[in-house]
């Protein structure tokens, strides 16, 4: 096969079909954007996964003098009481699972929830008297924190035990959501992507229909005429998804790195997870339209 033929041949079609070569570098260019995305924001849910759910705490909230509990029958909750919570946290049956605990008292708590809260009505409104007394305990591993919550649940003086992760697990899912969301998009995207590269590569080989039908009259195979309608379509994935991978690594050099890691304290992924991500956007990107081009052109020479 003479290549130098073949692959003028492809740069003649690209130049032929100019409009609709950057339309699919476009919409294969969005598509891919959106797989990053959703690529990425997968990473980030990892990685705040495993750096948060490691210092979840399980928050055991003694009853205080307007608590409603079955365990807050005589109110708010006496010093023996609290020594009896503590003594169930020192005791051979929860120790093992706890790596440390503290006592938060109503001053500190208030302290906390200023400091949180400032600027806003509540702090205002919000008095020591109101907030409970807590014991902050840190588990082992944190997904046994199941043990606590039976073993201390129970207890006289004791309002409600609480495992943080399941607050966490709402944002994940909200996170999660998002990603799916972008996926589908990105799946739609694709589609359309993969539907204007066969319909470039039927116009391009429409436009080139008496050179074609010469082609078979002196013996050229279908391989010979069908490599540089892949060509095209591969040339035209090639730089869209070449674009997707810059904007997704501009999006955490400018936007992740450059602004959300400075607003929030937080964990999130770097330019070594967006490097990760391109080469997967290049080989999809490749790949579907490798896959588009030939199936249109083989249908197209079948007719």
């Amino acid at each position: 096969m003479r290549f130098g033929l073949v692959l003028a041949e492809a740069a003649n079609g690209l130049r032929r079909n100019a409009t609709m070569v950057i339309s699919v570098v476009l919409v294969t260019f969005v598509s891919l954007t959106f797989v990053g995305t959703a690529a990425l924001l997968q990473l980030q849910i990892a990685q705040m996964k495993n750096y948060w759910y490691d210092r979840a705490q399980v928050a055991v909230y003694l009853c205080t003098a307007v608590s409603t509990a079955p365990g807050c029958i005589d109110g708010e909750a006496t010093p023996e009481q609290k020594e009896a919570v503590e003594a169930q946290l020192r005791g051979d049956t929860l120790a093992p699972f706890i790596d440390e605990y503290y006592f938060e008292d109503r001053e500190q708590a208030y302290e906390n929830f200023q400091e949180q809260f400032e600027g806003t009505p509540a702090a205002d409104y919000v008095t020591p008297d109101v907030l409970n007394e807590t014991f902050w305990v840190n588990l082992v591993d944190p997904s046994q924190s199941a043990v606590l919550v039976e073993s201390l649940a129970g207890m006289s003086g004791v309002e409600q035990v609480v495992d943080q992760r399941r607050y966490l697990d709402q944002i994940f899912d909200v996170l999660n959501a998002a990603s799916y969301t972008a996926v589908a998009v990105a799946a739609i995207m694709l589609v359309a992507a993969a539907l204007l590269i066969a319909t470039t590569i039927r116009l391009s080989a429409f436009s080139r229909r008496k050179e074609l039908g010469i082609m078979r009259l002196v013996g050229a195979s279908n391989r010979f005429i069908q490599t540089p309608f892949v060509l095209e379509g591969i040339f035209a994935g090639l730089i869209g998804s070449l674009l997707a991978g810059g904007a997704v690594v501009a999006i955490v050099y400018f936007f992740v790195q450059g602004y959300l890691s400075e607003s929030l304290s937080f964990t999130f992924v770097g330019l070594g997870d967006a490097l990760l991500v391109v080469p997967l956007l290049v080989a999809v990107g490749v790949l579907l339209a490798a896959i588009s081009a030939a199936i249109a052109i083989r249908r197209y020479l079948r007719v």
